[in-house]
């Protein structure tokens, strides 16, 4: 068993986050849901979705430090790493943001980690090789089947779709928002996957 997770939205949680920087930039009303795609939608309906992109790049720049992980995530990777399961951390980053300051994004996520203890010997004790940011949706693909993941986790439907079946897809809903195929294995929380993957 080799286990592949995504990290933006899946390991990250940036809901707060966003609509943070959005309610300081005045592009949202003060009682706004505090959900991330909820914040997107609406910049896209207003027809600034530059502004939705200039925001995205500052997230996952700068002030990616103010994210919080998924509450019981980094519990079940512990779980995980005592049952000596290997896990990729592999996700679909650009190098650089599209718009605003041009900050390296995988340094910044890099950054972060290291800040929730990922690679502390008596934490997680991950090692860089585990880590795969690629800049392309279709890097990532190829690099889940090349590293022999037996099943991975993402918050996105599309990149599911994308992964071959043999793979076992589990989609992680926490919001129970996303469509989803009858195929698959849905989580709302990450206290589920464990028992998934005993």
């Amino acid at each position: 068993m080799v286990l592949g997770l995504d990290f933006d939205n899946t390991i990250i949680k940036y809901d707060e986050l966003f609509h943070r920087v959005a309610l300081e930039k005045n592009l949202i009303p003060a009682d706004f849901p505090k959900e991330k795609n909820t914040v997107r939608n609406y910049l896209r309906e207003k027809n600034i979705e530059d502004e939705w992109t200039i925001i995205q790049g500052e997230v996952y720049g700068d002030r990616i430090k103010e994210a919080i992980p998924f509450e019981g995530m980094l519990e079940t990777l512990e779980k995980l790493r005592i049952k000596k399961i290997p896990i990729n951390i592999i996700s679909h980053k650009t190098r650089v943001p599209y718009l605003g300051p041009k900050i390296d994004l995988h340094a910044a996520a890099i950054n972060w980690m290291k800040i929730n203890h990922f690679f502390d010997q008596y934490g997680l004790n991950f090692t860089p090789p585990q880590i795969y940011f690629e800049e392309t949706k279709e890097e990532k693909i190829d690099r889940i089947m090349a590293n022999g993941c037996t099943h991975y986790v993402d918050d996105l439907p599309e990149i599911l779709e994308m992964i071959p079946n043999e793979i076992q897809k589990i989609l992680f809903s926490p919001n129970h928002s996303q469509k989803f195929s009858e195929k698959w294995i849905v989580i709302n929380s990450w206290k589920e996957l464990p028992a998934i993957l005993s």
